[in-house]
């Protein structure tokens, strides 16, 4: 792992730390944000004019391109800390490399890996004392890019504010979640931007999960745009099943994002000589996966939730009830097993945890 030490990073620190308010025993997701923020603008043609500066409010002219035509692009990380103090990061340079994918996609400038890895390894370091040690925690680390052009004009903006801000967070999902299928909204179409991690992706969700939720679930699986007949995503998760011993996940493409957590689970899951296959996988097979007794298993994936068991399977009016999540070997094999790999209790044979 490659990570360049010539950028110059300039450094103003809080001069009062918001840590002796936190309470670490009872923190929620992505609601208390760390004492500072990395910051980096690409100008003129070239990045520059990075900075840890204290975490605030920023300001931003009425006309910036963000506002108006939506290129704005995301990541989402984790750091966490062992039982020796030692802070590791999850797959940096995954995120890194993803961030660039949304960025072409979005006809956005790139962010060179120097200035996101300095930018994050500072921020972090600076902040390690943020980082939480109870069950279930970690520091969540959220890179952002937003167009700041002042031109109303719908073309491409030639400059950039790059951000990383940090949050202490708890469990994403603290139960099982119950999930409905849905089959007239779509989250992304072929030829579209499913495949990046876009900050519209997300809008466009917000309304088909708020009539579920006042259905009584919790999230949606996605189907494809299409059809409706091939689950996709489960709301801002991957999209697992296992039927008959085999692992199943739909394939990636133009309106699946390329998980990182789902990577290290099938990684994981074919170190172990399980069967995993990554192909189209309709609703209708899982239904029948169900009826005869062969779904052992489904859960969604994700860096926020790591691995959310799936309770309910709401489809066509009936509300389907999986096996017991303790009666589940997989995905509860698999969760403890990230979780060791991410607390350093286990070896790191693929080398995913970057240590500060």
């Amino acid at each position: 792992m490659s990570t360049s030490t010539a950028v110059s990073i300039k450094v103003q620190k809080t001069t009062q730390s918001r840590i002796k308010d936190l309470d670490f025993n009872n923190l929620s997701f992505g609601k208390v944000f760390s004492d500072h923020m990395f910051v980096a603008d690409y100008k003129n043609g070239k990045w520059g004019d990075c900075q840890i500066v204290p975490y605030a409010p920023f300001q931003m002219s009425p006309a910036a391109a963000v506002l108006h035509y939506g290129q704005a692009i995301f990541e989402g990380m984790k750091a966490y800390k062992n039982e020796k103090g030692e802070v590791s990061l999850f797959r940096p340079i995954a995120n890194q490399k993803r961030i660039n994918t949304s960025a072409e996609r979005m006809c956005m400038q790139t962010i060179p890996e120097e200035i996101f890895m300095e930018g994050l390894k500072k921020l972090v370091e600076l902040d390690s004392a943020w980082v939480p040690t109870a069950e279930g925690s970690s520091l969540y680390i959220r890179p952002f890019l937003i167009a700041t052009d002042e031109f109303i004009g719908v073309h491409p903006s030639d400059s950039y504010r790059f951000f990383i801000i940090t949050s202490p967070s708890g469990a994403y999902y603290s139960e099982p979640v119950k999930v409905l299928v849905e089959t007239s909204y779509s989250r992304a179409v072929e030829g579209g931007v499913g495949f990046a991690k876009v900050s519209g992706n997300y809008g466009r969700s917000l309304l088909p999960t708020k009539i579920a939720i006042n259905r009584g679930y919790q999230q949606i699986i996605w189907t494809d745009g299409k059809t409706h007949q091939y689950v996709e995503e489960s709301g801002t998760m991957n999209l697992m099943v296992v039927i008959d011993d085999v692992l199943i996940t739909p394939p990636l493409g133009d309106t699946i994002l390329a998980g990182i957590t789902r990577d290290s689970v099938l990684t994981l899951a074919r170190d172990w000589k399980m069967k995993v296959e990554e192909r189209k996988l309709s609703i209708i097979e899982v239904m029948e996966a169900y009826k005869r007794g062969v779904l052992q298993d489904a859960f969604g994936t994700g860096t926020a939730a790591t691995i959310t068991h799936i309770s309910h399977i709401g489809f066509e009016g009936i509300d389907y009830e999986l096996p017991p999540v303790n009666t589940r070997i997989f995905s509860n094999k698999v969760k403890k097993e990230l979780d060791n790999i991410h607390l350093g209790k286990v070896a790191d044979i693929h080398k995913w945890m970057f240590k500060l």
